[in-house]
Parts: C-alpha cells; structure tokens; sequence
C-alpha cells in the first residue's frame, strides 16, 4: 500500500493528514515532499495526522525528525496527530516521544498553537 498524503486548512493550522507505510522510499519521500510543499506556501503551523499510518520504519522516523527540524527552522511548530499504539511505541523505544509535541484531538491540537 502505498504512502498517500492530503493537507487542509482549519484555522491557520495546515493538517497533513498521512496514510499508509512511511518507509524507506516512496513514503519518506512522500512526506518530505509535502513538508517542503506547506513550508514553501509559507505555512507555520503544521499538524501531521498520522491516524491512518499503518507502519513507520526507521527511516520513516527519521524523516519525522528532519520535518521537524525543517519547521523548526523556519519558526514553525510541527505537532503530532493521533498516533496509532506502534508508531507510539517506535517513538517511545527511540526516545524521540519527548522530542514531539504529540496531541490526541484536533480540535485541542489546533487550539495549542500559539496564534
């Protein structure tokens, strides 16, 4: 199954809604390409619901890191988006839970970034 990716617009908050396999590949390349696509239309808050994604393998993650680090570095916030029980465990064991901002609900998840 391939990585597919949609973004829309809620309040000054650019949702990345992600589904699929973030993987090696075409997933991570499908990610960065629609980090690069938001930060270029000059979003600044930027949630990635990450409810539909399936699996995430290491370079998945990494990518994760680096969008965030790329957000970052353009003075935005990258939050995360209903992670599913493995993504959740993934970023625990790799101890980069702490790194993200990572919300339960939207609606509060778009409240939090500071307008």
């Amino acid at each position: 199954m391939s990585m597919k990716a949609s973004t829309r617009q809620v309040d000054g908050v650019t949702i990345v809604d992600l589904s699929g396999r973030i993987t090696l590949g075409e997933g991570s390349v499908v990610l960065r390409d629609t980090i690069k696509d938001v930060l270029g239309k000059g979003a600044k808050h930027i949630l990635l619901n990450l409810g539909d994604v399936s699996y995430i393998d290491s370079s998945g993650i990494g990518e994760l890191v680096s969008a965030f680090t790329s957000v970052q570095r353009q003075g935005g916030e990258l939050k995360l988006l209903h992670l599913t029980k493995k993504v959740h465990d993934l970023l625990q064991i790799t101890k980069l839970y702490t790194v993200f901002d990572v919300q339960e609900d939207e609606a509060n998840a778009i409240k939090s970034f500071a307008k």
